[in-house]
């Protein structure tokens, strides 16, 4: 029922930015909660940042102060502006949404209906 395309990713120096972009369709976008996961290889999936149908958002503590999520509703595309990357950044990362505006658990994978096929960031030092 919903579509998401990840794009942005690519390799970046640490101290650099990059941003990220997520493009959905398929239902109307202003109803949904939205985050942004990580993986590396070998490790588990993990919240970076998240944003509900409202605009109120949440951030992991390793990325606080450094990353800004943000959604264009009229574009149907959210984002993720991460600055001041370090090698620790290095990973897969996905666009996820649920079906309601906000998730009781907006760091849990489980909280999330549907996943993009993930865009990968490489920070070199």
């Amino acid at each position: 029922q919903v579509q998401l395309v990840e794009s942005g990713g690519g390799l970046v120096q640490a101290g650099g930015s990059l941003r990220l972009s997520c493009a959905a369709s398929g239902r109307t976008f202003s109803n949904y909660g939205m985050g942004w996961f990580r993986q590396a290889p070998g490790k588990e999936r993990a919240v970076v940042a998240a944003i509900s149908s409202g605009g109120s958002t949440y951030y992991a503590a390793s990325v606080k102060g450094r990353f800004t999520i943000s959604r264009d509703n009229a574009k149907n595309t959210m984002y993720l502006k991460m600055n001041s990357l370090n090698p620790e950044d290095t990973a897969v990362y996905y666009c996820a949404v649920r079906s309601t505006g906000w998730a009781s658990r907006p760091f849990m994978p489980t909280e999330y209906d549907y996943w993009g096929r993930g865009t990968q960031v490489t920070v070199s030092s």
